[in-house]
């Protein structure tokens, strides 16, 4: 008779002992169920007003408990990235106001953030008219919406510095720790700019757009 040697008889148990039937592969193991999502997994994505909602459904009291402590550190977090992105503007400032708002500023420390970094502060100088100048304001605007964690202020260039030739502006002057981190000088005059997500200007975090 034909023996089939995949299958597990007592037979073919004999003929492996034997050596005359080649011994049976293992049997690959089952694999592992996923584990369970924790709690905390299951309540990712929810707003504070969501789980406000949810914890007033739920029957269960610990379940309950839980999602009003969760609630309560999503809030702290969400206090506490607020307060780190608390710019987002551009601060335009007079000379008496350059110190305090800029050297200062770039010397004070993020909120909530341990390590002694500083604050990124870019003052950009400025002159109405020129239409490099013009154009380099609207760029300056996006990026303060886009990184406020960085502090940006403007004042007119030969406000800031006097008798500054208008061949100078727009002049970028970017602080950290209450350093000059960089300068640009004559933004656009060469070319046409624009704003390229490549390297920080401050040298640390929070990262900024780069000028190219």
């Amino acid at each position: 008779m034909a023996i089939n040697p995949n299958e597990d008889t007592e037979f073919n148990d004999a003929l492996r002992k034997h050596g005359i039937l080649p011994p049976r592969e293992p049997t690959p193991p089952s694999p592992s169920p996923p584990p369970s999502p924790t709690f905390d997994d299951l309540l990712e994505g929810f707003s504070p007003s969501e789980l406000q909602e949810i914890g007033d459904d739920v029957q269960d009291d610990d379940a309950e408990r839980y999602i009003v402590e969760y609630r309560q550190r999503l809030l702290a977090q969400m206090k506490a990235e607020e307060k780190r992105g608390r710019f987002g503007t551009v601060l335009p400032i007079s000379r008496e106001d350059y110190t305090r708002e800029v050297t200062e500023a770039s010397s004070a420390n993020e909120p909530g953030v341990d390590k002694e970094l500083g604050t990124g502060v870019v003052c950009f100088l400025y002159k109405d008219g020129i239409p490099r100048s013009d154009r380099a304001f609207v760029h300056v605007r996006a990026l303060a919406a886009k990184h406020p964690r960085t502090k940006f202020a403007s004042i007119v260039g030969d406000k800031c510095i006097p008798n500054l030739p208008d061949t100078r502006v727009p002049m970028f002057i970017v602080y950290r720790k209450g350093e000059i981190v960089t300068q640009i000088t004559s933004w656009g005059a060469d070319r046409e700019r624009k704003q390229e997500g490549r390297l920080s200007l401050c040298h640390a975090p929070p990262r900024l757009t780069k000028f190219v």
